[in-house]
Parts: structure tokens; C-alpha cells; sequence
């Protein structure tokens, strides 16, 4: 059953890839765009002081512009950086996107040299979740190395995931040690998965086009 699970899973991940590198330039941008407004849109967002994002692969939502305008907002930015001969990553704060080298898999990562290295995050800190699928139950498809679920069982802050709404899968299969986001944000619909940590009522469930 592992072996088929496996199998199911690389399935879904091509067919997510597909789809993503069917889009036109000018609709990925059309969609990046509108994401990022419904993220910045988010009072989570808005008051954190502390910024934890993936920088994103061609194929993937755009995270460069968000980082730079929350730079420039004033907010500290963490990027992942992976611990080689482990399946762990750390988050380094940086500057601008200056401070980031093609490191893992060709992904820009902080140069540790340039950067300081976080180990506390505080439950106002907003971490941008990567995925090439989500689930209405706020669950991920990812590239299959386990980074985020590692990092994401003991993060305490509002986890947030962003993709494409025809990235959308009713269900994912997921395991005991998968974590779900918090809320979901896509070109269409701002979903709640339950109740952020902020101490404040969660924000409301946008036009869902699913």
C-alpha cells in the first residue's frame, strides 16, 4: 500500500507540474499578482513583524515580489535555507534578495555569511507555505523530501499556503506527521482552515470558487 501511495503521489505531482507549465506568462503573472494582493490583504499579514517565505521556482507562485514589498513594509524576511545530509531546513533573516545563492535543487537560498540565523519564531510571525497541491483540509502536495512537515509540526505562528486555484485536489492522501495551513489563499478564494493563532477572530472566508 506504501508503494502504491508513492506511486499515486508522484502521479498527482506531474500532473501539477503540468499544469503549472501550461499557463501563459501572462496568466501566471495575472494569478501571482492577485494572490499576493490576498495575502497582504490578510490582517495575519499586516501584523506580523516577521516574515517567514519560500523563495519561489519558476513553476511555483511568485514569492520575490512579496518579499520585496515586505522589505520594504518594514517587516523582517526569513528564507528556508536546507541543512545538507538532512532533511531539515533553517530560516535565515536577509536583507534583500542580494543576500540569496541557486543552492538545493538550483532554489535560491541564503548565503549563511551574509545572513543571521533564526531560532525562535514568535506566534505573530506569518510563515508563506509552498505546495504544488492543496487540499480543502488545508493539506500538501510537496516535492516529497519532508522539509516543511518537519519544520511545521513545532512552528507556532499562522501557516499560510498559496496556490493556484486549479492546483486544487478535494483530497489529498496525508500521513499522521503531514501538517496543515492554517488558511489557503488562491487567485479566486481565501479559504480557513481553522482558527489562526493570533488571539483575534479569524478573518472571513472569501467568494469561494471551488
Amino acid at each position: 500500500m506504501t508503494g502504491d501511495i508513492r506511486e499515486f503521489k508522484n502521479q498527482l505531482r506531474q500532473k501539477h507540474k503540468g499544469l503549472r507549465r501550461a499557463m501563459t506568462p501572462e496568466e501566471k503573472k495575472t494569478q501571482d499578482d492577485e494572490i499576493r494582493r490576498r495575502v497582504q490583504s490578510l490582517y495575519q499579514y499586516r501584523e506580523a513583524p516577521l516574515l517567514l517565505c519560500f523563495v519561489s521556482t519558476d513553476i511555483e507562485v511568485d514569492t520575490k515580489e512579496l518579499i520585496r514589498e515586505a522589505l520594504k513594509e518594514g517587516k523582517r524576511v526569513a528564507v528556508p535555507y536546507c541543512v545538507a545530509g538532512t532533511r531539515h531546513m533553517e530560516f535565515y533573516e536577509i536583507r534583500s534578495l542580494e543576500d540569496l545563492e541557486p543552492r538545493t535543487f538550483g532554489v535560491l537560498e541564503p548565503v549563511p555569511e551574509k545572513c543571521r540565523k533564526l531560532s525562535e519564531f514568535p506566534r505573530s510571525s506569518v510563515c508563506i507555505v509552498p505546495g504544488l497541491a492543496f487540499d480543502r483540509m488545508g493539506y500538501r502536495l510537496g516535492y516529497g523530501k519532508g522539509y516543511y512537515d518537519r519544520f511545521l509540526k513545532d512552528y507556532p505562528g499562522t501557516k499560510v499556503g498559496v496556490v493556484y486555484g486549479g492546483c486544487m485536489e478535494y483530497r489529498l492522501p496525508h500521513g499522521r506527521f503531514d501538517v496543515c495551513v492554517d488558511l489557503l489563499v488562491t487567485e479566486g478564494y481565501l479559504r480557513v482552515i481553522r482558527r489562526a493563532p493570533a488571539g483575534k477572530h479569524p478573518q472571513r472566508k472569501g467568494k469561494k470558487r471551488d
